[in-house]
């Protein structure tokens, strides 16, 4: 397994959730420019993986991380959140974080 360590800054923009559904059932995501206020910024870190999908870690203050949640960085560059996860480390909460799994926000065009 590898450590992804501090490489950047990374700010999480929340939107509203849960989500509204349509007629049909299915989730309709809030406009992202009426989303709530950024909840943060940390140092965090973002690698890209084999399969074109990004692996990020953010500081454990920035949970509850939710899927459609934006995170950005310093340099502008945003990703969509697909999964998110809070690793804790029982009596060690200094390395506590939170593990996402996102695309790149728009995606790259090869």
């Amino acid at each position: 397994m590898a450590v992804v360590l501090p490489n950047r800054t990374l700010t999480l923009c929340p939107l509203t959730h849960p989500w509204e559904r349509d007629a049909n059932g299915v989730p309709v995501p809030p406009n992202p420019h009426t989303a709530p206020a950024p909840r943060g910024t940390w140092p965090g870190g973002a690698a890209e993986q084999p399969d074109a999908t990004w692996s990020l870690r953010l500081d454990s203050a920035a949970w509850p991380v939710e899927p459609g949640d934006i995170v950005r960085d310093e340099t502008g560059t945003m990703w969509t959140v697909t999964t998110a996860r809070l690793h804790r480390v029982p009596g060690c909460p200094a390395v506590d974080y939170v593990q996402v799994s996102a695309t790149l926000n728009p995606p790259k065009v090869p």
